[in-house]
């Protein structure tokens, strides 16, 4: 689905995957308390400095238990120091505003609401102010993503969404 949505996009791209190993998970030394930043360095610094100048921010992952995957949760964890700049240093993050899309991928009977819910909140940290409506291919035990017409769709709407303004 990422890819499709990449081959509609005007302008740069660059895909973060959870599942590479380069981002460790917050381990709440609540450093980002007091100081900007994180004082893991890791991959996530790069993703940090990405942030601060990029026009959109897309959340893809498969739907696990009604939920993002866990190897996002651990990444999207070191986005605690957006909130920290909020509401302990109160300081406004310096972060550009954005627009952004949530797609999701699952099969089963899980409800994609929740996963939904969770991305927006953490797109909403990145500063985020205008998120497409969930784009969800949720019958992947029977039809891939990649063949679901109306999930394709949706994605196109998207890219045409993002690509506005630019």
């Amino acid at each position: 689905m990422i890819a499709h949505l990449q081959a509609h996009l005007s302008g740069e791209t660059k895909v973060i995957r959870a599942y590479d190993g380069t981002i460790s998970p917050c381990v709440d030394c609540r450093a980002c308390r007091r100081t900007d930043g994180c004082v893991i360095n890791d991959g996530m610094q790069t993703v940090y400095e990405y942030l601060k100048t990029c026009d959109n921010v897309v959340i893809a992952s498969p739907i696990y238990f009604s939920e993002l995957t866990g190897a996002l949760l651990n990444a999207a964890s070191r986005l605690q120091t957006y909130f920290s700049a909020r509401f302990f240093r109160k300081e406004t993050p310096v972060l550009s505003p954005k627009k952004g899309a949530v797609l999701l991928a699952g099969g089963g009977t899980g409800d994609p609401e929740r996963a939904y819910t969770t991305a927006s909140e953490l797109l909403c940290y990145m500063n985020v102010q205008e998120i497409f409506p969930l784009i969800c291919s949720h019958n992947t035990d029977r039809i891939p993503a990649w063949e679901d017409v109306r999930t394709l769709e949706q994605i196109r709407s998207a890219a045409d969404f993002l690509n506005q303004g630019k």
